[in-house]
């Protein structure tokens, strides 16, 4: 099993980085974690097909993390032609807010028949459900719930833990999200710098000895936290990497 960074971004392109989306390949799993806007530009640079991709899971409905939906749905139908079905997997509300999402990037979208099956699934929070080979707990985060609920993900598959923060300030549930996971993946939008809705590496730095994950890889980066890469005694993502499990 294995999770490549698609994108690792922010919503500002910081440090010309694509927006979050990571794919995570196992046997009987090929998922996206988030779609953000750029996402599938990134992933032809990668040689990803978007056919083999069975699911996307939705953190929350900020366009650096969905907004490239619309057009793996488009590219999906019209250049791919896919047959088999994909299923789109977030929060409570996915099911009113995905027409909503298709029709602002393409008008009439909504109401379009798709060479293939487009299944809805909203999480509920805080319960252990199976999704394909996939459990996924989804935990709520406090980001901003007018883009929500927002969520964080805790993935469990061939006897591994996948722990992804979302975006979020911190609080007390991302102990639940990555407590003892093989990998944690979480933001760390500032160094020092409290930001509403979003972390400040150092308040995560005070509960690590909580979270205590076997590896953390910092992501969503502002330029502030770029900057400051090298001093950091974390490893933190780029654009392409790939995490072998």
């Amino acid at each position: 099993m294995h999770l490549q960074f698609v994108g690792c971004g922010d919503a500002f392109g910081s440090g010309g980085r694509s927006n979050t989306c990571f794919h995570l390949v196992g046997k009987g799993i090929n998922a996206l974690i988030d779609c953000g806007a750029t996402s599938l530009v990134a992933m032809n640079k990668l040689a990803i097909n978007p056919n083999d991709i069975n699911t996307i899971f939705i953190s929350h409905f900020h366009a650096d993390h969905v907004g490239g939906l619309p057009f793996f749905i488009l590219d999906s139908n019209y250049v791919l032609k896919r047959k088999h079905e994909l299923a789109v997997v977030g929060p409570p509300s996915l099911k009113a807010r995905y027409g909503e999402i298709m029709d602002v990037a393409f008008p009439g979208a909504k109401t379009m028949q798709w060479s293939f099956p487009v299944a809805l699934h909203e999480l509920e929070i805080g319960k252990r459900s199976m999704v394909g080979n996939l459990h996924v707990t989804a935990f709520h985060v406090v980001h901003d719930d007018r883009a929500g609920p927002c969520l964080g993900f805790r993935f469990e598959a061939e006897g591994k833990i996948i722990a992804f923060s979302g975006d979020t300030q911190w609080t007390e549930s991302l102990i639940d999200v990555g407590r003892n996971a093989d990998l944690f993946i979480c933001e760390a939008y500032m160094r020092d710098k409290a930001v509403t809705g979003h972390m400040a590496l150092t308040l995560l730095e005070q509960h690590l000895g909580q979270i205590r994950p076997k590896r953390l890889i910092l992501t969503h980066m502002s330029n502030d936290m770029l900057a400051q890469r090298a001093k950091l005694p974390y490893e933190s993502a780029e654009d392409g990497m790939i995490v072998e499990f």
